[in-house]
């Protein structure tokens, strides 16, 4: 038996890395999958692999920080597939920019898509969920942010955090109308965003891992996929870190000595 059969999923900025991950295992998995993204090319490449594989997806072209196409998501998920059972909200965006000379446009632009976009997503689909009484939501977070902070991503980590804060409270609200809501923290994973940052940076990062590797993107879709199951229905308001080790070291040193 799938995990996720006779369920709907929406996954938001999923025509590539984390997102496109969630969108291929929750299909294998059984779910019916919008793959949401303001990218349509990608976006109609992801559909199309997922249902060579024997899945079902269809695409809708959303920009998460606006209401208008966040709520025509939910409308579009209802009308293909009935219901909404799942909402992962994974789209967010990280330019990097050092505090002293960020234009506030660009932060203001951060937040309004990774926080205010997870608000709108999780916002448009609760009414849905409180009806049918059931809904699981998971929403991607970061090592960044509530736990560790890196130069040029203040902005970046500031949504990561704050995602944090604002599902503890939806965790209380929902959780009388059997919906959940989790996070998944991921740490340095192997994404194409990850790619555009150098091999030097993917080389320091893998140093800085136990386990001496970046995470596969499909390493938190599974993670993701436990959340948005049966089998983590009585979890709520919880956090799951997916990094390989990597917040584990007090220092340097205490990494060195693990290695030796």
């Amino acid at each position: 038996m799938k995990r996720l059969n006779g369920k709907s999923a929406i996954i938001t900025g999923s025509s590539k890395g984390i997102g496109k991950a969630m969108a291929k295992v929750f299909a294998s998995e059984g779910a019916s999958v919008l793959v949401v993204s303001r990218h349509q090319e990608a976006g109609d490449k992801t559909v199309s692999e997922i249902r060579q594989a024997g899945g079902e997806a269809s695409y809708f072209r959303a920009d998460v920080s606006r209401w208008g196409d966040v709520s025509a998501m939910v409308s579009a998920a209802i009308d293909r597939y009935g219901k909404v059972g799942i909402l992962c909200s994974n789209a967010a965006i990280f330019p990097s920019t050092f505090i002293e000379t960020m234009p506030i446009e660009e932060w203001e632009q951060v937040l309004s898509v990774n926080l205010t976009g997870t608000f709108f997503a999780v916002k448009a689909c609760f009414p849905a969920m409180k009806q049918q009484h059931h809904g699981r939501i998971v929403l991607t977070s970061s090592v960044t942010g509530p736990h560790t902070g890196f130069p040029g991503w203040a902005h970046y980590g500031a949504t990561k955090a704050g995602m944090l804060g604002f599902m503890h409270t939806a965790a209380l609200e929902f959780a009388k109308y059997n919906v959940t809501i989790n996070a998944i923290l991921p740490g340095n994973i192997h994404t194409e965003g990850m790619d555009e940052q150098g091999e030097d940076f993917i080389r320091s990062m893998e140093q800085s891992i136990p386990m001496g590797k970046l995470g596969d993107p499909e390493d938190i879709a599974y993670a993701a996929l436990f959340f948005a199951s049966d089998e983590a229905k009585y979890i709520t308001g919880q956090t799951l870190i997916v990094d390989g080790g990597q917040l584990l070291p007090e220092s340097g040193l205490a990494l060195s000595l693990a290695n030796m």
